[in-house]
């Protein structure tokens, strides 16, 4: 704790320095000042607790000073010491927020008797601010999330045909009194560019927030609407427009570029269509999404979608369904070339699709993942690989992408050829070494080395339990998946360990290990030396 004593007659400054055992009352730091507009100076230097002065001095008065921190906001106490006994001093004193007045010569018992007075008043006030202080912080954190609570209830309401109430304090916030139409566009993050995945490192809550941030920013400058995380939907962003509803296209140029320069990636949006505020939300909520769904997928450079623009579902379909005799009777054939001939059958058809949606994508998801089930399901009680009767979460949609963030039938192709032959394997038909299910797993390994492999990855991927992925591979490779995988790795840095000027950390991390500590164990297993030994060899 700090005090500054003001007085013009330095006798009686140095007198307050030794009536007060400073170090009893906590006060560490004694500074001085000679007038009042020293004092000033010192003020903005040293922030004071507690300031003793004098009424009476050249210059800058103690009146003026008083003035002058009450003026300023400043939270320091104040003990007048004066040699007046005046009634105009005294009621200044108090009018500027002084604690006590004390007549010169100083009383040393009553001096101790302001300053603990003073000294307790400060520490009360200081633990008052810090209280709302930190009220305020809870505040700002939880208020993005109120009100996305708010913005989200309201469309969930419309919906549900309740009558809407726009939250006053929306209305106040936000001037949405008198308001009449609204907009909804839905920013989609359900399916990432490839790039924008590494770079968030799967944290969709910070993309989330990095992309908000940018859109308010846009719609903060052009007094358009606002954006919040949409509470019914893990995957997208409300951008809510109720003025100049006819710039919604300039508006979104803006916001694009914005997220371009910031995050470096695109992103989908479904557009709704005006509708009455706030009656028509949802109206305008369901036909953005209804946009996003029936976007043809085949338009690589297309990244805004309208309502009425959407393909409607059923007008270009193609069932995995319709395929399932050919699929089934390949796969009892037990042979790849069957398999990839009815794979491609299916596929030759998708080429043909003037469109291909996400509604579309879907519906193959459901009726793949159903028709392994029910496979799985017969297989069940014939064999020793326990099946499950439940479908396999499958891969995600994210996957059908292609590094630069297209469609790609080529990964549906594979997809459908590691389901397929892998169940041929875990059916046990055909038989043929050279294609057996153990090294398409050994080969998935060889060519995902660089990145987390899983035994929980490879159970879904091939559609076998752990337990006799773990059991046959031994028997067939000679070793357990881990040392199979962690020898495709350690070759790989050897390799890599020729380049000197590759860190031993960057090497761990291309070859798939996050810890470079972890990458040298694993390494000084099959080399017998660490990293570095090998490199000087």
């Amino acid at each position: 704790m700090k005090i500054l004593i003001v007085d013009d007659e330095q006798h009686v400054r140095e007198a307050i320095k030794l009536l007060i055992d400073w170090e009893q009352l906590g006060i560490k730091e004694i500074y001085e000042a000679d007038n009042g507009d020293t004092a000033i100076a010192l003020l903005g230097e040293i922030q004071p607790e507690i300031v003793i002065t004098d009424m009476r001095m050249p210059n800058r008065d103690g009146v003026e000073l008083l003035a002058w921190m009450k003026e300023q906001g400043r939270k320091s106490k104040s003990i007048v010491i004066s040699g007046y006994d005046d009634f105009h001093l005294v009621r200044s004193s108090m009018k500027y927020g002084g604690q006590d007045y004390l007549l010169k010569p100083i009383d040393p018992e009553q001096l101790m008797e302001a300053l603990q007075k003073a000294k307790h008043s400060w520490e009360q006030e200081d633990q008052a601010r810090r209280l709302d202080q930190q009220r305020s912080i809870e505040m700002n954190q939880i208020k993005p999330v109120y009100r996305d609570k708010l913005f989200s209830t309201m469309i969930s309401e419309a919906g549900s045909g309740a009558t809407v109430t726009v939250p006053a304090v929306l209305k106040e916030e936000f001037g949405l009194v008198g308001v009449e139409l609204c907009q909804v566009i839905i920013l989609s993050t359900g399916m990432l560019e490839p790039q924008i995945s590494r770079k968030f490192s799967g944290n969709r809550d910070l993309l989330t927030f990095c992309l908000i941030n940018v859109c308010n920013e846009i719609l903060k400058q052009k007094n358009g609407g606002f954006a919040f995380r949409y509470w019914n939907s893990d995957h997208e962003i409300i951008i809510l427009l109720w003025h100049r509803l006819a710039e919604w296209e300039s508006l979104l140029a803006l916001i694009t570029e914005g997220i371009m320069n910031s995050i470096h990636g695109r992103f989908h949006y479904g557009v709704g269509q005006a509708q009455p505020f706030p009656s028509g939300l949802s109206l305008s909520y369901q036909a953005a999404r209804t946009a996003l769904k029936q976007r043809n997928l085949l338009e690589e450079n297309s990244y805004i979608h309208k309502s009425e623009q959407g393909f409607k579902a059923g007008v270009y379909s193609l069932s995995i369904a319709a395929y399932e005799e050919r699929f089934r009777l390949a796969v009892w054939s037990g042979k790849e070339k069957d398999i990839e001939t009815a794979v491609e059958s299916f596929l030759e058809a998708a080429r043909l699709l003037p469109a291909i949606t996400q509604e579309q994508i879907e519906l193959w998801r459901f009726e793949y993942e159903s028709m392994l089930s029910r496979w799985r399901q017969d297989l069940a009680a014939k064999q020793e690989v326990r099946a499950s009767a439940e479908p396999s979460p499958g891969l995600p949609l994210l996957l059908l992408l292609d590094e630069q963030g297209r469609l790609s039938l080529e990964l549906c192709r594979r997809e459908l050829m590691n389901g397929l032959t892998a169940f041929a394997a875990m059916a046990g038909v055909g038989g043929n070494k050279e294609h057996s299910i153990m090294r398409d797993i050994a080969k998935y390994m060889e060519q995902h080395y660089n990145r987390e492999v899983t035994l929980q990855d490879i159970s879904e991927r091939f559609y076998l339990s752990r337990e006799y992925i773990s059991r046959r591979f031994k028997q067939e490779m000679g070793e357990n998946v881990f040392d199979y995988l962690g020898r495709i790795r350690v070759e790989k840095a050897k390799l890599l360990l020729q380049n000197p000027n590759l860190k031993i950390a960057q090497i761990a991390e291309m070859v798939g290990y996050d810890d470079d500590k972890y990458f040298s164990k694993v390494f000084k297993k099959f080399e017998g030396q660490s990293p570095n030994q090998y490199r000087k060899l």
